[in-house]
């Protein structure tokens, strides 16, 4: 439920909203807009009796939540949130931010010679796993905190923020130490323990589509992380497990307008892991950003053949320039432009 409060209403109005909605055994979520207020009520699972609310001093309506998820929908929220990472790189806006790197941190060498080549291509977010759920027990499973140290030291070589994945409520504390956007990856998205976890932290997460998930089922994992006080999440599109072995996954570029009409939560897309197959990764982001996205998380590795992890899906470092110039053309096409580097001066088009 959400009541819509007139523009004349006052902060005792609004408080009065707040008690009533207490009484009732349920939280509310003040919502200050720019003309007006809203007041959300959660801790329902069912809908709710708000007749009585209706008639109080300020409120100018009571609107009923139909989703199974409600801080997320765009019922409760009109406008589409914009999820800051650092100055300048903000998800969701009018601009596209561009994340790239290496599935996995490997070496000092590694990841700096990488995030310098993703930067002078123009990505704005430095993405490189120190954590690793892999299939086989026995395949690299990333440095640990090493591998943050390692994330901190390439930040600060070249400004870029940074996103990497967190696997346990342990981990997702040391990533919010070193880093600036906590991933929850597609195996872990409905681990709900996680997800409150990092829905307690003050730090943006990038929550990805599990491998068998329904739209509904990420919306409603996003809900977990927005019910605990954190509305910083950016879902992110990484293909879904199909029946057909020419590609990893199905990568369902349709979501990415669904999700937007359904939620105000910014929307990327990782067309490595949605297609994986390096040949058409550039094909896919193309197709991404055409479909609206807010954004892409693409890997990129200095020599994908010696990676220890995805190298078959991982772009070179020319690769990825190239891909940069056309999305670069993309965006502009449809009214939009790629967000710089952070330090860079932003490109207004005319």
């Amino acid at each position: 439920m959400l009541v819509v409060m007139q523009r004349d209403a006052t902060e005792a109005d609004v408080e009065a909203v707040c008690g009533a909605i207490r009484r009732m055994g349920y939280q509310p979520v003040p919502m200050p807009g720019q003309q007006r207020t809203a007041v959300g009520l959660i801790g329902n699972d069912g809908q709710v009796d708000g007749s009585h609310i209706g008639g109080m001093s300020g409120v100018a309506e009571v609107v009923y939540v139909s989703r199974p998820y409600k801080q997320v929908s765009r019922e409760w929220r009109a406008e589409a949130t914009v999820v800051s990472l650092a100055p300048g790189v903000d998800v969701g806006g009018s601009s596209v931010v561009v994340m790239a790197g290496p599935c996995s941190v490997e070496s000092e060498q590694q990841i700096v010679t990488a995030a310098r080549a993703v930067r002078a291509a123009g990505a704005s977010v430095l993405r490189g796993g120190a954590f690793k759920p892999r299939s086989s027990p026995y395949s690299f499973q990333g440095l640990g905190k090493k591998g943050l140290e390692l994330l901190a030291l390439a930040k600060r070589e070249t400004g870029l923020a940074i996103v990497t994945e967190a696997m346990d409520e342990e981990g997702a504390h040391l990533v919010a130490e070193y880093g600036d956007c906590i991933q929850i990856g597609a195996r872990n998205m409905q681990n709900y323990s996680l997800l409150r976890a990092v829905g307690r932290l003050n730090k943006p997460v990038l929550l990805k589509r599990g491998l068998s998930a329904t739209i509904t089922e990420l919306l409603l994992s996003a809900e977990y992380i927005l019910a605990e006080g954190n509305g910083q999440v950016i879902l992110c599109e990484r293909g879904v497990r199909g029946f057909d072995p020419a590609t990893r996954n199905i990568f369902d570029v349709s979501a990415i307008p669904v999700v937007q009409k359904l939620s105000h939560l910014p929307i990327i897309a990782d067309p490595s892991h949605g297609i994986g197959l390096r040949e058409h990764v550039p094909a896919m982001a193309r197709a991404a950003i055409a479909a609206g996205a807010d954004g892409l998380i693409v890997e990129v590795h200095p020599t994908p053949d010696r990676a220890l992890s995805d190298g078959a899906q991982s772009l070179y470092s020319d690769q990825f320039a190239r891909l940069m110039a056309e999305v670069r053309t993309i965006a502009e096409a449809i009214g939009r432009a790629v967000a710089p580097p952070p330090g860079t001066a932003a490109v207004t088009l005319g």
